[in-house]
């Protein structure tokens, strides 16, 4: 008869260096944000975003311009951390109903478990893993012909830029990725080792307005980079000559650059801009933020052309920019942009 197993020895929670934890793995208070609401209030106060949280942006400006009434659909293209879907599901009810997109499976099924925790169950709230192209099918799979209410968040989770894991950091090292959807497609270190440095010129220009485009497609064309550090460091090799702050400016900007190109963000913002009309039910509002020149360009042009055309009964007359208070409490949200689209309620093309 074999002895019984003694229980495993308790193991202490590995000490970190210093006051605070610099890691992304080791702060553990903030990933548990419902068990340590003090270090989570702390973090708030101090203007930064808990590790493993985001902080939705222009809630309060996005809410005036869609209007969501009780009753009413709405399409969240971008579900992400799920803060709009929350502040949009509040103003639904009684009786309305929203669809999360997301595409990234990792962030997909937390999202949607804490917004079943907060009560919000099938009956008024469906998640679909997808990208904007899936919309359409995404209407049909609901019953509908149009959305009453349609916002898009392009900018990219703080959830996705601190975790080191999933490449889109500048500050910690981890693998070169950046894929939205880490099963699909190639990633950042693949794009660069197979990417000639006239291809890559234009991406750096069209995508991040990369000042030092020639000087660092040629350095980093065509080359292999284990990690997001080997990339940086090369990025500072390249560019000795010019300020130190300049340099983190344009690692930032070819991080920006590459992130844009793996995911296709411009050819699926086309997509999702040729839609729109179709997708929105007459009378509709649609909501789009933006974080780039290039994609408030796409949006812009194609919001002026709608107009014109007779699809949207309004547009906004210029781009709505987050207040200076949010600007200060949330950094993150410097560069965001909010335009809005009124779908023609008598539009040919519209579905009735």
């Amino acid at each position: 008869m074999s002895e019984p197993s003694s229980p495993a020895p308790h193991r202490r929670r590995p000490r970190y260096s210093g006051k605070n934890p610099r890691r992304f793995e080791d702060k553990y208070k903030e990933h548990a944000a419902f068990e340590h609401p003090e270090t989570i209030a702390k973090v708030l106060a101090s203007g930064k975003t808990p590790a493993g949280t985001h902080r939705s942006i222009m809630v309060d400006e996005i809410l005036e311009v869609l209007r969501p009434q009780p009753g009413e659909f709405a399409v969240d293209c971008t579900l992400g951390y799920g803060g709009h879907a929350r502040a949009i599901l509040e103003q639904l009810q009684p009786g309305g109903r929203l669809a999360g997109i997301d595409a990234d499976p990792l962030e997909f099924l937390r999202t949607e478990a804490r917004l079943r925790a907060l009560g919000y169950g099938p009956e008024c709230f469906a998640a679909y893993r997808s990208n904007f192209a899936g919309l359409p099918k995404i209407l049909a799979a609901e019953g509908r012909t149009g959305a009453d209410l349609i916002l898009a968040d392009l900018g990219v989770s703080s959830m996705q830029l601190d975790n080191p894991a999933r490449g889109f950091s500048v500050k910690s090292d981890g693998p070169l990725d950046m894929r939205m959807n880490p099963n699909k497609g190639q990633s950042a270190a693949q794009l660069l080792q197979r990417i000639s440095r006239e291809e890559l010129v234009p991406i750096l220009e069209e995508n991040a307005d990369e000042p030092w485009a020639g000087e660092l497609a040629a350095a980093l064309a065509g080359r292999v980079f284990a990690s997001t550090q080997a990339l940086v460091r090369a990025i500072h090799g390249t560019l000795q000559r010019i300020n130190p702050e300049e340099q983190a400016r344009s690692v930032r900007r070819v991080f920006q650059a590459l992130r844009i190109a793996v995911n296709e963000e411009f050819v699926v913002l086309e997509t999702l801009l040729g839609l729109l009309p179709s997708c929105t039910r007459p009378g509709g509002r649609i909501a789009i933020l933006t974080f780039h020149s290039g994609e408030d360009r796409r949006v812009k042009k194609a919001f002026e052309a709608g107009w014109k055309a007779g699809i949207y009964s309004a547009i906004a007359p210029e781009v709505i920019r987050p207040s200076a208070e949010e600007r200060r409490q949330n950094s993150r949200s410097t560069p965001a942009k909010l335009r809005w689209a009124l779908r023609s309620p008598e539009s040919p093309s519209a579905d009735a």
